[in-house]
Formats: structure tokens, sequence, C-alpha cells
């Protein structure tokens, strides 16, 4: 029976394989738009969006430095938040993993979702991109989400959602993602906005008209 689990940040402490949705040209084609449309639907501002990658790049580093290819751990940082997943071989070396991202600058908090366990295997990970790419291509198809304003994480079977949204824009995702099949647990690392704070992020576009003709002399 497939579970769900919420995890606040807030109080508490990939996309490759949507290739697999898409023809051969659409890179060419999404490329050279891909930044623009990425940060004007992103609800984090531009800075921390670079902030968020590099955590992730220097993570990344520091623990391929230290263990090699002894462990597998996958960084994914959104608004500072960080979250760890993947596969190590002892309890200590979990610890230790978390240590090295707790020093990288810039992160919050971190959530530590690392298991002890066998490296995955390639198979294993392939396949938890396609399912991730599922829960995208769904979120793509619910008309009132928009697929930029979360982060799909998966890992196990198990579905990581990310993002700064409103408890209504939690719960579609959430249930959309529990549909796909093969998913078995999700767990909801989201920051929540109040309808007034989203308003405030995204202003409404004003509809007024602006007069025809030439302007004043």
């Amino acid at each position: 029976m497939m579970k769900l689990r919420i995890v606040t940040l807030k109080s508490a402490v990939c996309i490759l394989g949507c290739t697999l949705l898409l023809s051969a040209c659409a890179p060419l084609l999404l490329g050279g738009m891909a930044g623009t449309v990425v940060v004007a639907t992103d609800r984090r501002t531009s800075g921390i969006q670079l902030e968020d990658e590099e955590i992730e790049l220097r993570a990344a580093s520091r623990i391929r430095e230290m263990f090699g290819d002894r462990v597998h751990v996958n960084v994914n940082s959104f608004n500072l938040q960080v979250l760890l997943t993947g596969e190590v071989p002892t309890d200590r070396d979990r610890q230790a993993v978390y240590k090295i991202v707790s020093e990288v600058e810039n992160v919050r908090k971190i959530l530590n979702e690392v298991v002890i366990g066998p490296v995955s295997s390639y198979a294993d990970r392939s396949h938890d991109v396609l399912l991730s790419s599922k829960v995208k291509a769904g979120i793509i198809d619910a008309k009132d989400l928009m697929v930029n304003t979360f982060k799909i994480i998966a890992e196990h079977d198990n579905i990581y959602l990310m993002g700064r949204v409103t408890p209504n824009e939690a719960n579609r995702a959430t249930e959309i993602a529990r549909n796909v099949g093969g998913v078995k647990q999700v767990v909801r690392v989201f920051q929540l906005l109040t309808d007034d704070e989203l308003r405030a992020i995204n202003p409404p576009i004003s509809s007024g008209t602006p007069p025809s003709g030439p302007g004043p002399r």
C-alpha cells in the first residue's frame, strides 16, 4: 500500500528523464529559452536559484572527494534547504555525509533521507528517472499547476516533492504523484505559502487596455 509522508522543512528541519517524453529535437527548441522560463515561473529569486545550484555542486564535490564510488548520494537544494537521498554502507558514513553538507556555505536546513545499504544499480536509477518523469508529466497535464514551481526527486520508488506552494497546490501535486503506477511513497518537503504570500510573489497582471492612437505631443 502506497504511503504518504509530510516533511515541513520550515518547522523541522532529474529532469533528464523528461527526455523520454520529448522528441530528439525538443532540446534544440527549448534550450534557448529554458533559463528564462524557469526563472520566470520559479518562486525563488534568481539569486537563490543560483545559490541552490552552488550548494548542490559543492556538496556533491565534497562527498565525492571523501567517499569516491563507495557511496551514492544525491543532493537537491531548494530555497537553501537540502534533501539528501541515496545509499551509504554504514550509519557512520550517513552521519559523515550529513556533516559534510551541513558545512557547505548557505545551507539552512537538511533532510537526510540517505539509507544504509548497497549502492543502487544503473537499472534502479533509470527506473527512478522514468518514475519522476511520469510524475512531472502528470503535473504538466494538470492545467491548474505550474510544473516549474515543483522539484521532483525519485529514489527507490519514493517520490519527494519540493517547492514553495500553497496548501491546495501541495495537495493537488501529491494526489497526482500518488496515482502514478509504481510509486510507493510520496514525501512532501514543501514550504507552504498563503494565498496572500503567493500574490505578493506573483502580482496579478493588469487587464487594462492602453489607449489607442498617438500620445500627446
